[in-house]
């Protein structure tokens, strides 16, 4: 007997099938993902022989968990009932389900890759939670009827191919005996063990290219490594160094731009920050921010952009004080709301605002509430999608969404205000379009306003998103064509909502403050593309501060602690963010990540630190956003490690709460 036959007997000859079909979809997809980014990755033989058989071996292990429960079926179903009405009817319809599931997956992925260049990741697994959001917004951005089409034809086929084959026939008719279908089973069931107790997915991380990387994992292996891994724990999987070391390097920093650390022998990072004087008093203007969903300092012709699609924003760049070096900590919306309000380095996992205990937190709403402000959230989809209303409103903030779902945690004392019906004029997947949210901005203004109520709002955009649409007629780009279409549009509400706003009685003490919450897009062959993480940034209006480009090398944490000094406020801090316009040079620096590295960028080096307690130190050139590797500076590296060993401490040990 050979060996095909003894893995693969008669009654096996279903489970063949798949198999097949599974590894060689799965190896077409690879190969269709490696053509669409051949430009991108490492072409070396060598290298693209590697890619293959990594992801061959990943798509093996991925199959086996696939069969574990048919295996168990075709083992312990007795020989006598072989082929009858109930095994027939178990073998198609497991049949059909299991390469539709495969199918669908395997179409998915496409998608995938096309909005973040990765197999399914963290993002994924939080994709399954806000089904609403993610079904509509892919309904809206690809043509799904023909999908569905051609997904359910290609699994007809499929089924009719195995059916030709007398496949079907050779599984109902077998004779093989239960001696046979038990070492059958083995080599899958240890193919299966192999994997789950010696195989991580980041065992294909194998090449400083990452596009290399991504190709050579397996889409399904990867998204339930990321189910089982969304939460990692500093201490086990990045290296430390003694805590007290960790907060010293920290408080010194601190204390060498004039901060007064409250409590020097403990291990939190409270501080005094002294910012007014007897020549400059403290200003209370009213403070609204801007968080723009997605968008890149390239796409500014401020930067070097030549579509002119940000005319708005590259005027107020003239008129206001603009950071022209700022990098936001990380890739999606949550990571930027993190490290804006919480004013932290990125922890790797998931972001702070998903998780638990993420309430009570000393948050720059907490400074606002201490000088009499009001602070409220706005944003124009359900603010139930990614936890962003519980996280809000257990941090002081008022609610102002197009609410469909509630709060998650009803012990949250907070109000929510629905933005009506009436109140929208367009709406796509993610919500309102800008101009509605600008809309309703302004009545809130007007009602605070009139109640005498100083007010920050924090308002998050978001029709630069996929599927990229919004009003037409608005702009000269037809809508839902594209993404500088949508920025287009994105700037042009930005100054219709200023030339409003003009008009208010509010206006003139008023403070505008606008910021990307991440760039279009962090793909690239670096283990963090650094060019990835550039955002635009500004504050405009602010009370004595005459227009001014500034360049110092600076992060998304330091913007709030910047115009905190701008309106000479003196106050309690547990925030991580610096003053940008005081800093030294020797002081300049920007923290930037994904869920697992986390980098430390300064000068033209970064050091970036990675699970498995992994370090590398590289040099970066700006021109061609190249990394080249350098021998590991250890003082650099200390000095990394202890930046995020603290932000992760303070948090797994409630040291971000707000001191009581």
């Amino acid at each position: 007997m050979s060996l095909i036959h003894k893995i693969f007997p008669s009654r096996f000859a279903v489970l063949k099938a798949f198999v097949l079909l599974f590894l060689g979809f799965s190896s077409l997809v690879r190969f269709s993902l490696f053509i669409w980014d051949f430009k991108e990755v490492d072409k070396g033989l060598v290298s693209i022989a590697r890619i293959f058989l990594t992801g061959f071996l990943f798509d093996l292990g991925t199959v086996s968990f696939f069969v574990l429960f048919y295996l168990i079926y075709l083992v312990v179903f007795p020989r006598k009932w072989f082929g009858s009405l109930a095994d027939r009817i178990v073998t198609w319809v497991g049949f059909f389900l299991a390469i539709l599931i495969i199918y669908f997956s395997f179409f998915g992925e496409f998608t995938f890759w096309d909005e973040f260049q990765r197999r399914y990741n963290f993002i994924a697994v939080d994709y399954l939670i806000y089904t609403y959001e993610v079904v509509k917004n892919i309904n809206e951005s690809y043509p799904l009827p023909i999908l569905f089409s051609v997904l359910l034809t290609l699994v007809g086929l499929s089924i009719y191919l195995v059916y030709r084959l007398g496949i079907f026939k050779a599984k109902f008719n077998s004779e093989t005996r239960f001696k046979q279908r038990l070492i059958a089973t083995i080599p899958w069931l240890v193919i299966a063990g192999i994997f789950a107790f010696f195989v991580s997915n980041n065992q294909a991380d194998w090449s400083k290219n990452r596009y290399n990387n991504e190709l050579s994992k397996a889409g399904i292996y990867s998204f339930f490594a990321a189910f089982r891994n969304n939460e990692l724990s500093y201490t086990e999987f990045y290296r430390t160094i003694p805590e007290n070391e960790a907060f010293a390097r920290i408080k010194s920093e601190f204390t060498t731009q004039g901060d007064s650390i409250l409590h020097p022998d403990k291990n939190e990072i409270w501080r005094i920050i002294k910012n007014a004087d007897s020549a400059h008093v403290e200003q209370k203007p009213n403070i609204i921010f801007i968080c723009i969903e997605s968008l890149s300092a390239s796409f500014l012709n401020s930067f070097g952009y030549d579509q002119n699609i940000t005319p708005t924003l590259d005027s107020l760049a003239k008129k206001s004080v603009f950071f022209t070096n700022l990098y936001a900590t990380g890739t999606r919306t949550v990571r930027g709301m993190e490290a804006i309000t919480l004013s932290i380095p990125p922890t790797p996992g998931r972001s702070i605002v998903k998780r638990k205990n993420n309430q009570g937190l000393f948050t720059i709403g907490e400074v606002f509430r201490g000088k009499g402000y009001e602070s409220n959230f706005f944003y124009g989809g359900d603010g139930y999608f990614d936890n962003m209303n519980t996280y809000f409103g257990g941090n002081g903030f008022n609610i102002i969404d197009r609410g469909r779902g509630f709060l998650l945690d009803k012990n949250i004392k907070t109000t929510r205000t629905n933005i009506e019906d009436d109140e929208v004029t367009f709406e796509n997947a993610w919500g309102v379009c800008d101009e509605d949210i600008y809309n309703k901005v302004l009545k809130e203004a007007d009602r605070a306003f009139a109640n005498g109520t100083s007010f920050f709002d924090f308002v998050m955009t978001t029709s630069n998103h996929k599927p990229y649409t919004y009003p037409e007629g608005k702009i000269d780009i037809p809508s839902g064509s594209g993404r500088d279409g949508a920025i287009k549009y994105t700037d042009f509400a930005i100054g219709e909502f200023l030339k409003n706003a003009r008009s208010k009685p509010w206006y003139q003490n008023t403070v505008f403050v606008i910021m990307s919450d991440h760039c279009a897009s962090s793909a690239g062959k670096w283990e963090l593309d650094v060019q990835n993480y550039h955002i635009p940034a500004l504050i405009f209006n602010a009370p004595g501060q005459e227009s001014s480009n500034v360049d110092k090398l600076c992060s998304q944490i330091d913007l709030f602690p910047t115009l905190f000094s701008m309106l000479h406020w003196d106050y309690t801090s547990n925030l991580f963010g610096v003053d940008i316009l005081r800093m030294k040079p020797a002081d300049e620096r920007a923290l930037i990540g994904n869920y697992r590295k986390l980098g430390y960028l300064k000068d033209d080096k970064v050091m970036v630190l990675g699970d498995q307690k992994l370090a590398n130190f590289y040099k970066w050139n700006s021109a061609d956003n190249s990394l080249s590797p350098l021998p590991l500076d250890e003082d650099y590296l200390r000095n990394t490690i202890s930046l995020y060993q603290v932000a992760d401490y303070l948090y797994s040990h409630g040291g971000l709460k707000i001191e009581q």
